[in-house]
């Protein structure tokens, strides 16, 4: 996929999800491209970059570091995430200006993958436990996170959450409020899950505790969308107080490392992750599917497990990829059974939930 392409695909994407600033921001990056403006000369030696890399949004995350790091100049007056106001012209102008000035310092994060660590995800993942805690009461949860970035996903028992319908349910005194979190039949009622072990993995993970690792989150929150950006505060609240283990290891390498037999206490393993899986190439997607069968025909009522996930995922071949929420367990180590909980967005809220069926097998 050329430049122009990509960022003109991922411009029409940020539109959708609710970033006007970042369509129209990639959208004049594109037209530069084009032009042979400052933004290609930045872009030089990323022409045959893979769609699914993300550079516009690496680029963009490169750019909002600078602003947030206060050495973006006149673009922080159009920057929401720290008390500007977009403007396409003058917005557009002063981030052009910027490329032109400071190529270096906007190259320096193309490299990096874009790490959002997107709190709203919380959402799906609470969910599946609720309807497994609903199946189970009473059973703690053994949480592993893949792809855990700074590991806030693996608090998501720590936020609370509100629907479209009135319910509330999680700590009251949480700093993280996931508004709009489901519609629909999620089991809220059910047991709190009590999780008694979360540790995750990442292979570039990020330190929250660092002011670098704040700092990276942060620059990736697309700008105009500080709703999310008060998630993410609240989110960085919890993790000072419950600091999140994540270790720096591929996903093959920790479900590799997943003994069933740890939770000799009778907790359910569940395997957790959201919106990474594109990012694993062909042979780590393989053995990762492979381990967490493995570890699924070892389960038993005494050793239960769970994959649960929110990926762009078709239901049937016939359908188009869309965020699903899934929860695929093994019944006492038999075939797998696959349930599609609910329809999510990116960003993981709101999740539209469906009411449980007795599942599908999974697919091979």
């Amino acid at each position: 996929m050329d430049l122009e392409t990509a960022f003109r695909n991922q411009a029409e994407a940020c539109g959708r999800l609710g970033s006007p600033m970042y369509a129209e921001l990639l959208s004049r990056a594109a037209d530069d491209v084009v032009d042979g403006g400052p933004t290609a000369t930045v872009l030089a030696g990323y022409e045959d970059e893979p769609g699914p890399s993300a550079l516009a949004l690496r680029l963009a995350g490169s750019v909002h570091r600078l602003v947030l790091e206060r050495r973006a100049g006149a673009v922080a007056a159009y920057y929401p995430s720290v008390g500007g106001a977009w403007a396409d012209e003058p917005g557009w102008a002063a981030v052009r200006e910027l490329l032109a000035d400071q190529p270096d310092a906007v190259r320096e994060w193309l490299d990096r993958p874009p790490q959002t660590n997107e709190v709203g995800r919380s959402a799906a993942l609470l969910g599946g436990l609720l309807e497994l805690s609903a199946a189970s009461p009473g059973r703690p949860v053994r949480l592993l996170e893949l792809g855990s970035s700074g590991g806030l996903n693996l608090l998501a028992d720590r936020y609370r959450y509100r629907t479209r319908d009135g319910r509330d349910v999680g700590p009251r005194d949480s700093p993280v409020v996931v508004e709009d979190a489901w519609t629909g039949p999620v089991p809220t009622d059910a047991e709190w899950p009590r999780i008694v072990e979360r540790t995750g993995s990442d292979v570039l993970p990020v330190d929250v505790a660092t002011t670098e690792g704040r700092l990276t989150l942060t620059a990736y929150v697309w700008a105009d969308q500080v709703h999310r950006h008060e998630r993410l505060r609240g989110a960085l609240a919890v993790a000072a107080q419950v600091p999140p283990q994540v270790r720096a290891q591929s996903a093959g390498d920790l479900v590799d490392a997943i003994d069933l037999e740890a939770g000799r206490d009778g907790a359910l393993t569940v395997v957790w992750h959201s919106v990474m899986w594109q990012y694993l190439d062909r042979a780590e997607q393989d053995r990762v599917r492979s381990r967490l069968d493995a570890l699924g025909a070892a389960a038993s009522d005494d050793r239960p497990f769970a994959h649960l996930f929110l990926e762009p995922t078709r239901r049937s071949p016939d359908e188009d990829h869309e965020f699903w929420v899934v929860l695929e367990s093994w019944p006492s180590g038999g075939a797998p059974v696959r349930r599609f909980l609910g329809r999510s967005r990116g960003h993981g809220v709101p999740c539209d939930w469906e009411r449980a069926g007795a599942g599908d097998p999974a697919p091979a």
